[in-house]
């Protein structure tokens, strides 16, 4: 669910030292640091039948990955498990839920926390209320709450809107993950934290924790019961899950049946439990059969057992699609995701808190329902690579398909410059976290064989991608199956693009000009290099001089100007030094300071830095116009004071645009 949020920890690791996401035992011998880079499965040829899902084949398929796959991504423990039709057909645990006694996790009874993936449960939840009559998805949401979202250009958002995650809020970290033994209230916490909205409503797709929220506190009020009693009551017990609870800390007798979380096995150190919030939108602690039974109401038209949660007509309609970011590439049913793949209709929701990683996979005209948790982050981001290999390795053995072969188009190598470029991500903040979100951006890059590679889409060994056009700024990937789009305008620039190697959770939006990571990074860096020698230059200069006794020969106006100036060098300097600070603390710490909010009062001080700085560029600039205006003063000084004049009006607008001043602790 803090996906993001180590995207951005990684990014910011890579350019200050680069969510999230954010958003990445002692195991019995270390595993190395390593990008995990899982041993090919052995997979059927598509012209040859596939062997037969069954619980003996799942289990040798599974125990000849997954145990290889945990100590080479630093992985502590795994549950799996996998429906056909009305059954639980597999269901396996594999390492250890608690490393300091070496227990394995139990896929009955054992609790693994499925982060986001808890957010179908809240969507079941709405729909339940909508096929009462009680909800209508195209309501303004306002009429169910008992505060309010302020509309963006007189349009509100709705339920489908939150569904479909395009209410158009822009990201909010902060408390959504803390450690502690005490929940915020729900409508509290959303009162509190309402996010800035970026976007009209229904147009562009940016993943919304905060939208979940509100989902399940309009559930709240409608039904007049608490989230966490209504999902007990209205969907773990009627599909059998008595090893599933929303409860935030756990009660003290489900303690002992949690798993222990690791950020990585080697370190071996448990973590304290995760409080979410707002608690729909990941709070949830679950079994990896209690899971399957869910799948298996979701593909049995909302029955499980005999036992009926939703009218057939209702699960259809979620599993209907709703939207896409562009034509033929997967996009949002009602609460699931689209990831349609070999040849088969999917939908599923993937889960990340910091420590535990999950994903539900449900193939609708198979009736194959597949879950796999994790508790811990590995290394080089492990858990998330193995959730994902073992889910294409999967459906490579059980349904495999081969592409039909497209040709590159002709117009490959114009295309490809016309797309190169940088590009954000639409799930961001703009409110207080620019700066930091500016490292997000992902780079196109178009290759010599008139491919392109885009940085942020890489194999499972952490190698780029390619992505050759096959029509009109489609590309599919390389010796693969995935596809990319690019979007245009009317007048036919570069919108976005979007693909479906990734859930389809956000898209990625053109940065041109100076707002571009490549532009900022030359700029910027260049900026700091040049103030860090004037700084070292000024009492280098005052040392020489007074070693051969020369004196400058200014007037004392010009000697107060040159002072101020250099004031105004030091404050630029330090509004850059204390930024990318916060930056290496942020990767440093996993982003946590930023997910519990106690960043605040750092950017407080980072906000009047950004001010002082901000006149210190007007003393730098006056000083450079006015070593124009004084005789006597030699070209190099004035190249020089020029030169510096240029970086304060580039750091002024720097300050400016990306926000460094705006005094907002809305993140």
């Amino acid at each position: 669910m803090n996906r993001s949020i180590k995207i951005l920890a990684t990014f910011v690791l890579t350019c200050a030292v680069g969510l999230v996401s954010a958003q990445v035992t002692q195991p019995l011998s270390p595993a190395p640091a390593t990008p995990v880079a899982l041993p090919v499965a052995a997979t059927t040829n598509a012209t040859n039948a596939p062997p037969a899902l069954t619980n003996e084949d799942l289990s040798t398929f599974f125990d000849g990955l997954l145990p290889f796959a945990l100590q080479r991504g630093d992985v502590a423990g795994a549950v799996i498990s996998v429906v056909k039709d009305d059954k639980v057909i597999f269901a396996k645990g594999y390492g250890y839920a608690d490393l300091k006694t070496l227990a394995p996790p139990s896929p009955e009874t054992t609790l693994f926390r499925p982060g986001s993936t808890s957010k179908l449960f809240a969507w079941t939840a709405v729909m339940q209320l909508v096929e009462q009559g009680k909800l209508d998805l195209d309501k303004d949401v306002n009429a169910y709450l008992d505060f309010t979202i302020p509309p963006l250009n007189g349009k509100p958002i709705t339920l489908r809107d939150v569904m479909t995650h395009t209410p158009g809020f822009e990201e909010s970290a902060k408390g959504l993950i803390t450690a502690g033994d005490k929940q915020i209230a729900l409508g509290a916490y959303l009162k509190s934290h309402v996010p800035a909205r970026i976007f009209p409503p229904g147009e562009i797709v940016a993943y919304s924790n905060y939208g979940c929220g509100i989902a399940g506190y309009i559930v709240e009020r409608v039904s007049g019961q608490r989230f966490e009693d209504y999902i007990q009551q209205h969907v773990f017990t009627p599909l059998d899950m008595p090893h599933s609870t929303n409860d935030q800390p756990l009660k003290a007798s489900w303690v002992a049946a949690l798993a222990k979380s690791y950020m990585t096995a080697s370190e071996g150190e448990p973590k304290e439990f995760e409080m979410v919030n707002p608690a729909p939108a990941g709070g949830m602690s679950s079994s990896a059969v209690d899971m399957a039974h869910f799948m298996i109401a979701q593909l049995q038209g909302g029955s499980y057992n005999g036992v009926r949660i939703l009218e057939p007509a209702t699960v259809a309609l979620m599993h209907s699609p709703q939207r896409t970011a562009a034509p033929g590439l997967n996009g949002f049913d009602l609460g699931f995701y689209q990831e349609d793949s070999h040849g088969q209709r999917i939908v599923g929701h993937a889960g990340d808190l910091d420590y535990f990683h999950s994903d539900l996979h449900l193939m609708l005209d198979a009736h194959v329902g597949f879950f796999i948790s994790m508790n811990s982050a590995g290394n080089e981001g492990g858990a998330g690579v193995i959730r994902a290999a073992m889910f294409r390795a999967f459906l490579d053995r059980y349904f495999p398909h081969v592409a039909p072969a497209q040709p590159t188009v002709s117009s490959a190598k114009a295309d490809a410059a016309r797309v190169a470029g940088w590009y954000t991500s639409s799930r961001r903040n703009e409110s207080a976290m620019r700066p930091l979100y500016l490292l997000t951006q992902i780079q196109v890059a178009a290759l010599p064989d008139d491919t392109i590679a885009v940085s942020a889409l890489t194999s499972d060994a952490g190698v780029p991608l390619h992505w050759r056009e096959v029509g009109p700024l489609e590309y599919r990937e390389v010796n693969g199956i995935r596809k990319l789009k690019f979007v245009t305008d009317a007048q036919g620039a570069i919108r976005y693009w979007a693909t479906d190697a990734e859930p389809p959770v956000f898209v990625f939006q053109t940065a041109s000009g100076f707002k571009s990571l490549g532009s900022v990074r030359l700029l910027a860096g260049l900026s700091f290099l040049i103030l860090l020698v004037a700084l070292i230059g000024w009492p280098v200069g005052w040392g020489v001089r007074r070693h051969y006794r020369h004196r400058l020969e200014l007037t004392p106006a010009q000697r107060r100007s040159r002072t101020l100036s250099r004031l105004g060098i030091l404050a630029l300097f330090s509004v850059l030094l204390g930024w990318l600070v916060l930056m290496v603390v942020l990767t440093a710490t996993n982003a946590v300071p930023l997910v519990q909010g106690t960043i605040t009062p750092w950017l407080y001080v980072l906000y009047v830095l950004g001010v002082v700085g901000l006149i210190g560029a007007i003393a730098v600039v006056v000083h450079g116009v006015r070593a124009w205006m004084a005789p006597r003063r030699s070209r190099w000084v004035r190249f020089g004071e020029t030169l510096l004049a240029l970086v304060a009006i580039y750091l002024a607008w720097f300050i400016v645009v990306f926000g460094l001043v705006s005094f907002s602790a809305r993140y």
